[in-house]
C-alpha cells in the first residue's frame, strides 16, 4: 500500500510540475493526490507497520500491534493536526493577500513609481533591483513582482527591454523573500512551522540575500542591454486615482511587518496577527471609502468595482484563490508521506548513502549538499513540496543552520529557471517571456548569484 501511495503522489507531482504542457491547473493534481493518498491510508491501515506521530515527532514502531479502532483515531487525529497547521498558513496568506488588494484598490503602489525620477538605465535597474528585494520581504515575492511590473509597463514602452528588467526583479525578489518570515511561502512554512525565528532568519539570511541579489545586478549593469537612457512618453510625475494612496501603502505595509512583533511580544500563532492587521487597515479602508465616495459622487472617473463594493468585499473576491487551493493539497499530501515515516525514512537513507570525506564532517556536508541540490531542484520543481518534505525529513531544533540554509535555497534557487518560482511564472505571463530567453539571458545570472549567496551563509554561519 505504501508504494501506491508513493506511486499517486509521483503522478501528483509530475502532473505540478508538467502543468504549462498538459494544460491543467497545478491546484487539480494536488487535491487529487492529497484526497486519494489520505483514502488508501483509511482503507490499508491494517497494512501500516509504523507511524510518525506530527503532534509528539517520533516515530511510533509497534503501531501495527495496534487495534483497528486506535489505528482510525490515531490517524483522524493525525489528519486534524496537519489539517490545523496548514490552515495557520492559508489564513495567514488570505490576511497578507487581502491587505495588498486594499492597497491596490486606493492605487497605493503608485507611490512607489513617483519615487523614480530618473531615465537612464542602470540607475533604474538599480532602483527596481533594491525595491524588489525589500517590497518582496514585506508583502511577499509573488506581489511585489507583480507590483513592479506593473510599474515597469507605465515607466517603459520598449517590452525587448523590459523584459531585462523583468528578470532581474525575479531574482532580487525572490532574494528578498528568502531572509523575511513573511516574504516567501517556503519561508513562512519553516516560521509557522517553529523551525525558524524571525530574528536569527534576518542574522542569518540577509547577506547571502543580499549578495545573492547584488552579484547578478552588478554583472548586468555591465551589460549592453542596460546601457543609455530609456525612451518613454509616459508622465513620470502623473498623480495617483486616490489621495490617500500614500496613506494606504504605508498602513498597509506597517500592518504586514507587524506581525512578527506581534507574534514575538504575544506568543500567538502569526495567523492571528495578520488577522488584526487586516483589520485596523479594513477599518481605515471602509471610512476613507466612504469619504471619497461622498466627495465624489458625481465624479465620473470612479470605476464601477469602486462604486459598488466596499474595498474589502472587492479585495476578498480578487485575492488568488487557487494558490491557496494548491498549497491546502500539496501540503496535506506531503503530510500523507510524513505521517507514514516515508519522509522519515528517506531522510536517514540520504544521510547514510551519501558519500563523505571525514565522519566528523559528515552531518554537515551531507545536509549542505541536500539543501544545495534542493535549492537547484526548486528551479525544476515547485518549491513549497520540497519544503514541505524537508519538513517531515528532518528533526533539526529551531532555530538550527540548517533551516536557515533550506529557507535560502528553496527560495532562490527557483530564480535559476524561469518556471521555478511564483515570481517567475507570473512575470512570463505578465510579459510573455520565452522559457529558452530566460535560460539563455538570465539563468546564469541567477546561478552566480544563488552560488555566491550561498558560499556566503556558509562563512557567515561560522560567525554567528
Amino acid at each position: 500500500m505504501e508504494t501506491v501511495i508513493i506511486l499517486v503522489f509521483v503522478l501528483g507531482y509530475l502532473a505540478i510540475t508538467l502543468e504549462h504542457n498538459i494544460k491543467i491547473d497545478k491546484l487539480i493534481p494536488a487535491l487529487v493526490m492529497m484526497a486519494i493518498s489520505w483514502a488508501l491510508i483509511s482503507l490499508g491501515i491494517d497494512d501500516f507497520t509504523q507511524w510518525f506521530d506530527s503532534a509528539k515527532h517520533h516515530l511510533m514502531e509497534n503501531f501495527g500491534l495496534l487495534p483497528y479502532e486506535d489505528k482510525m483515531h490515531l490517524m483522524e487525529e493525525t489528519l486534524l493536526h496537519h489539517l490545523g497547521k496548514t490552515a495557520e498558513i492559508l489564513v495567514f496568506l488570505l490576511g497578507a493577500m487581502t491587505i495588498v488588494e486594499i492597497i491596490d484598490y486606493f492605487d497605493g503602489f503608485s507611490t512607489i513609481k513617483g519615487f523614480i525620477k530618473t531615465k537612464s538605465k542602470k540607475k533604474i535597474l538599480w532602483i527596481f533591483g533594491f525595491l524588489a528585494f525589500f517590497l518582496s520581504a514585506i508583502i511577499d515575492n509573488l506581489t511585489a513582482t507583480i507590483v513592479l511590473i506593473s510599474i515597469l509597463q507605465k515607466l517603459i514602452n520598449n517590452r525587448d527591454v523590459r523584459i531585462w528588467y523583468a528578470g532581474l526583479i525575479i531574482i532580487a525578489a525572490n532574494a528578498g523573500g528568502a531572509w523575511s518570515p513573511i516574504g516567501d511561502v517556503t519561508t513562512t512554512m519553516l516560521w509557522i512551522g517553529k523551525k525558524v525565528t524571525s530574528g536569527h532568519l534576518f542574522v542569518y539570511l540577509f547577506l547571502p540575500s543580499l549578495i545573492c541579489m547584488l552579484v547578478p545586478t552588478f554583472i548586468a549593469s555591465l551589460l549592453p542591454a542596460f546601457k543609455g537612457k530609456i525612451e518613454s512618453e509616459e508622465n513620470l510625475d502623473e498623480k495617483p486615482k486616490s489621495k490617500y494612496s500614500a496613506i494606504m501603502l504605508y498602513m498597509g505595509l506597517g500592518g504586514i511587518v507587524s506581525v512578527p512583533i506581534f507574534k514575538t511580544v504575544t506568543h500567538l500563532p502569526p495567523y492571528v496577527g495578520m488577522m488584526l492587521a487586516l483589520g485596523v487597515v479594513a477599518i481605515f479602508a471602509e471610512i476613507y471609502s466612504n469619504t471619497k465616495f461622498s466627495m465624489s459622487s458625481h465624479d465620473s472617473v470612479e470605476s464601477d468595482a469602486h462604486a459598488h463594493h466596499s474595498p474589502v468585499h472587492y479585495s476578498l473576491s480578487k485575492i488568488e484563490l487557487p494558490s491557496i487551493l494548491f498549497f491546502l493539497g500539496i501540503l496535506m499530501a506531503v503530510a500523507a508521506l510524513e505521517s507514514l515515516g516515508i519522509l522519515f525514512g528517506f531522510a536517514g537513507t540520504l544521510q547514510d548513502t551519501m558519500p563523505m570525506m571525514g565522519t566528523e564532517l559528515h552531518h554537515a556536508g551531507v545536509s549542505d549538499l541536500v539543501v544545495l541540490l534542493l535549492g537547484v531542484g526548486s528551479a525544476v520543481i515547485d518549491n513549497v513540496p520540497l519544503v514541505a518534505a524537508s519538513l517531515g525529513m528532518f528533526t533539526e531544533p529551531i532555530d538550527n543552520e540548517l533551516w536557515h540554509f533550506i529557507a535560502y535555497s528553496a527560495g532562490t534557487g527557483g530564480s535559476m529557471l524561469i518556471i521555478g518560482s511564483a515570481a517567475g511564472v507570473v512575470a512570463m505571463g505578465m510579459e510573455k517571456i520565452d522559457f529558452f530567453w530566460y535560460l539563455k539571458k538570465i539563468s546564469w545570472l541567477a546561478l552566480i548569484g544563488f552560488l555566491a549567496g550561498a558560499v556566503v551563509f556558509m562563512f557567515t554561519r561560522t560567525i554567528f
